[in-house]
Order: structure tokens, then sequence, then C-alpha cells
């Protein structure tokens, strides 16, 4: 019939091939709505603290923290002897040897006196400076890359990056996942620096998903209080984190504290997720090294405890190494035994300058709401 379409067999083929494939990745795209993303239609998240990366981060030997030195043994005082006529010696009693003689025999039993520079287990260190040479300060700011492999319902590819940037006390992380072609999920948490770590103001989730519209979530952190993204709000533990700080506040907590990275060992971290704040259960199950595209590195393999993560929720499994500022060189998504994402890191992590010292202030930065007045209660 004139005017109608027809099509090859092959092509007609070809064609059910590219529905099916946009169908598949269109439904992995709403499966991570239904059980991560959400919906909303907040204003985006703030941009980027500008960082210019300049340098290679090399494996090197972690911190430690050294035990303060023992004290020095205290030398006698010899007080001078007085010319005061005394009693007679007895005739049987023998002798004793001049105060002089005495002074000299303790003082050979005495070590020498150290120098101003001492070294305590192989490290040299001057005794005026020891305060400042113990004294913390954050990385600079780090970008870490990672290739990406995954499953759902097929394998999945892809790439992530972390960067952490800090412009005085004032902080972002920021967590980019894209999975080829299907979706790009970009997390950032944006707060300030304190003496207890850090403390987020504001937390960002923004899904793109293959065919629909950006999905975000975003978390309010008041100063006792924290807003969630479904409207509801509750109660900020101390030493509150979200999805993106937390891999930096553990950083923190084992720079400062070596001895808490122990086979064995656990770490407890509140965490505020887009509908909930609850504990998160870390244990410390294996010391194992881990073989990257620069070489091997020594790591502590972090597995969130069950029970830590509710149904439908995704947890991450964390590989650190000492070596290289207890950064995660390993993070392990997982939701179930059939659906996980496995970021490995890449290259070795790029770093920007060290910042200039300054005081960590306590003070936050006003924060503004994205909460829109659609009526609904707060707990």
């Amino acid at each position: 019939m004139a005017g109608r379409l027809r099509f090859p067999h092959h092509r007609k083929l070809l064609l059910v091939v590219v529905v099916a494939v946009l169908a598949a990745h269109l439904g992995l795209g709403q499966w991570l709505v239904r059980s991560v993303i959400g919906s909303g239609d907040r204003d985006g998240p703030p941009p980027a603290i500008e960082v210019a990366f300049l340098h290679e981060l090399a494996p090197a030997l972690p911190p430690i923290a050294r035990p303060a030195p023992a004290p020095l043994p205290t030398r006698p005082v010899t007080a001078p002897a007085l010319d005061v006529p005394g009693p007679a010696p007895v005739a049987s009693a023998p002798e004793a040897p001049p105060p002089e003689e005495v002074a000299s025999a303790e003082e050979a039993a005495l070590p020498p006196e150290p120098p101003a520079s001492v070294v305590y287990d192989g490290v040299a260190d001057d005794i005026a400076d020891d305060d400042a040479a113990v004294a913390f300060d954050w990385p600079p700011a780090t970008r870490l890359l990672y290739d990406l492999t995954g499953q759902y319902r097929g394998p999945l590819y892809g790439s992530g990056q972390v960067e952490w940037l800090r412009d005085g006390s004032h902080y972002q992380v920021r967590v980019t996942i894209d999975v080829n072609p299907a979706f790009t999920r970009r997390l950032v948490s944006d707060g300030v620096i304190t003496p207890q770590g850090l403390a987020p103001r504001r937390y960002d989730e923004e899904t793109q998903i293959l065919l629909a519209a950006p999905r975000t979530h975003t978390l309010a952190f008041e100063p006792r209080q924290v807003l969630l993204s479904n409207g509801m709000t509750e109660l900020t533990p101390e030493g509150v984190q979200d999805s993106a700080s937390q891999f930096v506040q553990m950083t923190w907590l084992f720079l400062t504290d070596p001895e808490r990275l122990a086979v064995g060992r656990t770490l407890e971290l509140p965490l505020a997720l887009p509908r909930r704040v609850g504990v998160w259960t870390y244990d410390v199950t294996e010391a194992v090294p881990l073989t990257l595209s620069f070489g091997t590195v020594e790591t502590f393999h972090l597995v969130p405890r069950a029970g830590s993560a509710r149904a439908g929720e995704f947890s991450a499994e964390l590989w650190l190494a000492p070596s290289l500022q207890y950064l995660p060189v390993r993070i392990l998504v997982r939701q179930s035994a059939e659906v996980w994402l496995d970021l490995r890191l890449k290259d070795k992590p790029l770093q920007a300058a060290p910042a200039p010292a300054a005081a960590v202030s306590g003070t936050l930065p006003e924060l503004k709401s994205n909460r829109r007045d659609t009526g609904e209660q707060r707990r």
C-alpha cells in the first residue's frame, strides 16, 4: 500500500532492543527514587568552595600518638658542710667518707643531662616546641576519584568522586556517583569545623535519572533539632553527621585518636538520613592489604552492624588507609546481596596547598531554610 512504512526485520529487532534498554534504565532510575532518593523540589545546594588541587598525596607512615616521656630523675642537693666542732669519734666506728666524695659518687650514678633536643622512641623532638609538634590541623582540601562497579538486574559501571573542601572553619563534603548511563547522584554536606569535629548545617541529595525530572532531599541542621526532608523534626544528637560528612568525620576521629582503629573495636556514629535520625554502629572487622592501581596499601575494614540500616536503606562498608590520612580507599554501598555499588580508589588522592593556620570558630553561618510553607506539621 502506498505511503505505508515498512521496516526490515533487523530494524524491527533493533528498535525492540533500544526500547528495552531505555525501559530498563528508566526502571533503574524509578527504583532508586522509590528506595533511596524520594522526591522534592527544594532549591539547589550551595555552590562549591573554590579550590585548586596541586599535588598527589603519596602513601606515608601514619601519624603516631607518642606517649609523654617519663619524668627525668631529680638530682640530689647536697648541703654545704658546716665547720662546727662535734663530739669525738668512737674508736670502734669506721671512718665515714668525706661529703664531697659521697656527692661525686651519687652524681656518677645519675644519667647525663639531656640536651635541648632529645629522641624518644626514635623520634627527634624539641622539648620547648612539644605542644606545637602534636597540635592537630585538618587535612587540606582533598579529592578522591573512584572506579565504580555494581549490580542491579545486571552489571553496572561508572565512576565516583569524594571532595573535602574547606575555607577557614567553613567546610563542604561533596560526593558524586555516576552510573553510566542511567543516573547521577550528588550528595553535599555544608557546615562548620568545630573542636568536636564537623557540624553539618545543611545536607542535599540530588539525583538526575534518565528520562525523569531530578529528585532531591534537603536536611536543615538547627542547634537542637534537624529538619528532615519530609518536614518532620527530630532532636539533634551530639556529633550527628549526614550521609556525606560521615566519611570525613571518621577520618578526623582516627587522625586524632589512632587507637580507635583496631580490629575488634567499634565506632558509634549518629546519622541524619532524609526520613530519620539514628545511631549507626561500625565494627572494625579486619586489617587487610588492598591492591589499587598505584600499589598496595594496608587498610582497616569497617562494617555497619546489622540493625543500623532499616529496610530499603543503603549501608556503606569502608576500607580506611592509615597511610593515606585514614581516607576511604574503598566504599561498598549495599542494599542487599543483589543490589550494590563498589567504589575503589582510582589514583592517588589530590590535595591543595595546606590552609593557613586559623582558629576554629564555633560560630555557625546563617542557613537558608529551604522548607516550603506547605502546612506540614513538625514533630
